[in-house]
C-alpha cells in the first residue's frame, strides 16, 4: 500500500475507528425523529451533534466550537460582512499561535487527536461565516428564523462536521423547516444504492492506492527525474484522478446521510477528465 496520501490515511483510520459508527448513530436518530416527531427533528440532531463532538474532541475541544459560534453570532449583530469576514480571519488565525497549538496538544494523547480538532474547527469556521453572513443580509423581520439554537443546529449538524462538504445555512435551514411524509420503503432504498455506490468508489481509491503508487513516486525525485514528459504527464492525471475518486467518498458520506435526512447535498465533485479548468474543482 502507498501510505503517502496523508489525507486519504487519515480520515479511513479514523472513520474505522468512531466517525462511521458516530454517523451511524445520526442515521438511527434522524430517521427516528422523522417517523416520530418530525417538528423536532432539528433540536433532535443538534444534541446528538453535540455529543458526538464532546465524545470525540472531549469537552475542551467541544468548548473551543462553542466559544467560536458565540462570538461569530456576537460579531454578527452588528450586521456588517465586513466585520464578518474579519472576525473568521482572526479566530483561524488564533489555529496558528505557537502557544494555543502547544496549549491544544497536550489536551490529547495523539498528535491525530489534535489534527481533528484542527481540521473540525477550521470546518466549522466556513459554517460559522456562512450563517453570520445570512443574518447580515436579510432584514429585522427574518432575524427569528436566525437565532443562536439555530446556529447552533447548523453548526453541530454531524455528518458536515468533521470534513464538509458545506451547505449554505438559508438552504440547511429551509429544508430542515420542511415536513415531508416518512417513508420507510424509499428512505431504504436511497440508502442501498448509495451505499454501493460509495463502496465501489472506496474499492476503486483503495485498487488506486495499493496499486500506483502515485504518491511514493512523487516524494522521491530520481524516478520523476527518469521519466519521460509522457510518463509525468500520466502521473499527473492519476495524482487529480485519485483526488476525484478521493472526494467521492469522502463527500459521498456525508452526501448520503443529507439525503437521508430530507435535505439535498451539495453536488459531488465532476470527473477531472471532463475538465478544462480547476476553478469548478476547488469549489
Amino acid at each position: 500500500q502507498d501510505p503517502m496520501d496523508f489525507e486519504w490515511s487519515y480520515w479511513i483510520e479514523w472513520g474505522r475507528e468512531r466517525i462511521l459508527w458516530l454517523l451511524a448513530g445520526h442515521l438511527l436518530v434522524s430517521q427516528v425523529s422523522r417517523l416520530l416527531v418530525e417538528k423536532y427533528k432539528p433540536w433532535c440532531l443538534m444534541v446528538y451533534g453535540m455529543a458526538a463532538c464532546w465524545l470525540l474532541l472531549g469537552i475542551k475541544g467541544f468548548a473551543v466550537i462553542l466559544l467560536h459560534a458565540t462570538i461569530s453570532f456576537a460579531v454578527a449583530q452588528f450586521q456588517l460582512s465586513l466585520l464578518t469576514w474579519l472576525c473568521t480571519l482572526i479566530l483561524l488565525s488564533t489555529l496558528r499561535i505557537p502557544a494555543v497549538e502547544e496549549a491544544k496538544r497536550k489536551w490529547y494523547d495523539t498528535e491525530n487527536e489534535y489534527y481533528l480538532l484542527l481540521f473540525t474547527v477550521s470546518v466549522r469556521c466556513l459554517f460559522c461565516t456562512s450563517f453570520s453572513l445570512e443574518y447580515c443580509w436579510h432584514g429585522p423581520a427574518q432575524k427569528s428564523s436566525r437565532s443562536f439554537l439555530w446556529m447552533l443546529a447548523y453548526v453541530f449538524y454531524y455528518p458536515t462536521f468533521h470534513n464538509g462538504p458545506l451547505v449554505n445555512f438559508d438552504e440547511f435551514s429551509k429544508q430542515m423547516r420542511r415536513q415531508e411524509a416518512f417513508n420507510l420503503k424509499t428512505n431504504l432504498s436511497i440508502l442501498i444504492m448509495g451505499t454501493i455506490r460509495i463502496f465501489f468508489w472506496w474499492c476503486l481509491a483503495e485498487l488506486m492506492i495499493h496499486l500506483m503508487y502515485i504518491h511514493a513516486l512523487y516524494s522521491s525525485a530520481s524516478p520523476l527525474e527518469a521519466a519521460s514528459y509522457w510518463a509525468l504527464g500520466g502521473l499527473a492525471l492519476a495524482q487529480v484522478l485519485f483526488f476525484y475518486v478521493k472526494y467521492l467518498v469522502l463527500y459521498g458520506v456525508p452526501a448520503l446521510l443529507l439525503q437521508m435526512d430530507g435535505l439535498k447535498p451539495p453536488a459531488l465533485p465532476c470527473c477531472v477528465s471532463l475538465m478544462y479548468s480547476f476553478t469548478k474543482m476547488w469549489r
